[in-house]
This record gives structure tokens, sequence and C-alpha cells, in this order.
């Protein structure tokens, strides 16, 4: 039997060694969950809703426990732990209070005697899910999931087996019938085999481009719903009529919050030539003041990577970046899976910092002339999960939100997901949108009902 051993980063010891699934195990997991599904599907929004509140006074009620496993697996610094704890508590209240409406029959008038259109439950989902926000990506799934009356079946990756099964037991403690939602102790190789059963309606992928360009494919050939959220490169694109200080305070918490380790972290910062080296200057004093150290330290705002490999993924970008051209401007050095925050500036678009998703603390500075040319830097990439624009001219720039490739702008803002908004991509950012009504849709049969007397 496979074992799967959970390693602390900032400390580099063992923390549990996990005995994975066996196949059969797997299998029986999904048979259990389809039956579930049976009896779930039949259950009232009111009784859903009521058990979805109770999932969110459990996440408050033992909110240190659970965030203190997100340190010890991941490294994130216990305070942003402690929020994103509260975050999937907050999409749980939203849903219990919202999904009824989201998901109720739509009249139209056509020439039958009554038609109109139902939002129906798929049956079971199989969620595949990263380690850089353990317990929000799955919640922001779970809870539409649940409240539309699927029943979720959840791949963690592989460091954050301790959060898997702690979300378990979340729905659990809440009184969610067993199998509502179950996780699967499984290596990423034995997620096609997953995929390929018949139980398995559809399924949900956060993570690289090329995992999900392989869940999609197999999806595909299966003929199986999929959702698929991606890499980013998000820019933060700064006019040089910005609001100087609240605009630093924005990128320095959407770059190098969580150390950097979001899909939706503003990675390449495109700031007007005239104001550069002002900004810049005020930029790194404030990069400086960032407390780094011990995750458990609540004053700790940068702590560790998630692994140390990733840490020398990150160094590799650098120094290929540095290699080509780029310059360090503070910052740059690795030590174990702990990467200093670091800024890098002259970056042009065939650098690896640009071109390619940086998935740690450094940020990569552009300039540009005007707004043509931060609009054609700001598209680049192949990817387009969102962008940045700071500016006081929210009319002028409201105007052109059009011209970028992306699934979201925020306008004196950092990219985030919010329960009440569509979140997702396009391009090499993926498809499908999650929260709102569109994503508690997203896994519905939208059936058509026409009715002649």
């Amino acid at each position: 039997m496979s074992q799967t051993v959970s390693i602390n980063p900032f400390t580099g010891e063992e923390i549990k060694s996990y005995k994975n699934h066996s196949l059969k195990e797997v299998n029986e997991i999904i048979d259990h969950a389809d039956e579930r599904f049976q009896s779930w599907r039949r259950t009232s929004f009111l009784e859903r809703a009521n058990l979805m509140r109770a999932a969110a006074e459990e996440l408050k009620r033992n909110k240190e426990e659970y965030a203190e496993t997100m340190v010890m697996e991941m490294g994130k610094p216990i305070s942003q732990a402690l929020a994103e704890i509260e975050k999937c508590a907050w999409v749980c209240r939203y849903y219990a209070t919202h999904a009824e409406e989201h998901l109720e029959k739509e009249t139209v008038e056509t020439d039958a005697d009554k038609s109109y259109v139902i939002y129906e439950p798929l049956g079971v989902i199989l969620a595949v899910m990263p380690w850089n926000f353990p317990f929000w990506q799955v919640f922001r799934f779970a809870a539409p999931a649940l409240m539309a009356g699927n029943i979720c079946v959840l791949k963690h990756a592989s460091n954050v087996f301790g959060c898997a099964i702690h979300i378990e037991e979340i729905f659990r403690r809440a009184g969610f019938p067993k199998y509502c939602f179950s996780t699967l102790l499984i290596e990423s190789s034995k997620v096609e085999e997953v995929l390929r059963n018949d139980k398995i309606k559809a399924a949900t992928l956060t993570g690289s481009g090329p995992a999900g360009s392989s869940v999609a494919s197999i999806a595909g050939e299966n003929i199986k719903k999929t959702v698929l959220e991606l890499g980013g490169s998000n820019a933060l694109v700064v006019l040089e009529d910005c609001d100087m200080d609240r605009t630093i305070k924005t990128c320095i918490n959407a770059r190098f919050q969580n150390a950097g380790q979001s899909c939706i972290s503003g990675k390449r910062l495109l700031v007007h030539e005239s104001i550069s080296e002002e900004f810049l200057g005020k930029l790194v004093s404030k990069i400086k003041e960032l407390k780094n150290g011990n995750p458990m330290d609540p004053d700790t705002f940068i702590a560790t990577l998630a692994r140390a490999d990733l840490a020398e993924d990150l160094e590799e970008q650098v120094k290929k970046s540095v290699d080509q051209g780029a310059k360090i401007l503070i910052g740059g050095k690795r030590d174990g899976a702990y990467f200093e925050p670091t800024v890098l500036t002259e970056v042009r678009p065939d650098m690896p910092v640009f071109k390619e998703e940086t998935f740690g603390p450094v940020l990569s500075v552009t300039t540009f002339k005007d707004l043509e040319e931060a609009i054609h830097l700001s598209n680049h990439p192949t990817f387009g999960l969102g962008v940045s624009v700071f500016t006081q001219n929210t009319e002028q720039i409201e105007r052109i939100l059009y011209r970028f490739d992306e699934g979201s702008v925020f306008v004196n803002e950092l990219v985030k997901s919010d329960p009440r908004l569509p979140f997702g991509g396009v391009k090499q950012s993926g498809y499908g949108r999650e929260l709102s009504k569109h994503g508690i849709r997203e896994f519905t049969n939208r059936k058509t009902i026409f009715i002649k007397k």
C-alpha cells in the first residue's frame, strides 16, 4: 500500500504519513457517493441550507485547528490562514442564503400551455484541487455543488492531505449525510481512472495548464462536463494619474500575500514611465517593511513557499531573466523553501518572469509610454485570468475594458474571488465559472419543460 508523507516546508520535519486509497477503496467510495446522490437530490433547499450554515459554524468554531494545519502543511502565515477559513464560512453562508433563488424555475412564454427551465443536479462531481488555498479552493466548489444537489468527491494535492481530511470532517460534523463529501487519498496518476468511472458525471480542476489539459482531454473523451481554473500572470497596470500610496499598498498585497503563490496574484507590474522612478522607490521601501519568518507568528506576512522544489523553480526563472538583462532591485536569494521578496526591473516580454507564470514572491517590472502600450503588454501572455488597473480616471478605463483579454478587470483593487461574482478566466487560464449564480449552474442540467394540454 503506497504512502504519502506530509512535510512542514518551514521546518523540513515530517508531519504525518497517510495511507493512500487503493483503486478498490476508491471505487467503493464512488459507489457509495452515487447511492447517496439518489437521496440527497430529493432534499429541500431548506434542509441543505441548514446543513451548510452548520458547516460555516463548524469552520468558525474550530478555525484555529484548521488554520494551523494549513500553516504546517504548506507554510501559509497564520493570519492569512485564519482569513481563509473565515472566507470559507462566508461562501457557505452565501449559498445557504442564495442557492434557491439562483436555481429557481425560469418560466418562458412559448406556444405551449406551460414551458419553463429547471436546474437539476448532475450527480457525483470530481474536484481536483491545489495546495495554495487548500480550504478556499475546495469550499468555493463544494458549497454551490452541494446546495445544487450534487455530491462531491475530492482529490486534493498530496502535500495537503491533512487539510483534505479536515474538510471531510467539517461536512460530517455539520451533519451532512455520509458520502455527500468524500476525500480520495490518491496520487495524481490515479485521477484518470477516477474520471473514467461512469458514476463520475463531471469534474472541476484548479491547477496548472498541463493538469487542466489532461483532465479536459480525458473528460472530453468520456463526454463529461469540466470547469477549469488554471494559471495566471495578472498584470498590475499603473497609470500616471494613480493614487500612488494606495496603489503601492494594493500592489504589495496583490503580489506578496500567500508568498505570491496564487493564480490571481498581480505578477507583472506595468508602470507608466513618467512615474516609474518615484513609484519603485516607494514600493521597495514598503517591501522592506514586510515581516518575514515563522508562519506561526501572527505578524509574519511572508513565510516559506510550500515546497523547496517550487522555490528552486522560481530561482531558475529569475536567473534566466537576469541572464537576459533583467535587474534585481531587491531580493533574489533562496534558502531552502524560502525565497526573498523580489523585484526585477527592465523586464521584457521575452523573459521567463514575464511570459511564464511565477508562483512565488517575485514581481517583474516593465514600463510603458501610453495606455495603448499598456494594454498590449497586459494582453501579451497566453493567460487571461484577470488584470488590475490603477487610475483616478475610472470613466476612461470603463470605456475600454473590452480591450483587456481577461476573465475579470479590477479597477483600483487587486483581483480576488468573491462569492457574489463569477470567477474564471479565458485563453490558457481555463473556462467555465465558479461562484455567484453562474458557478452554481455549471454542474446542473438545464432541463427544458414543454407542456401542451
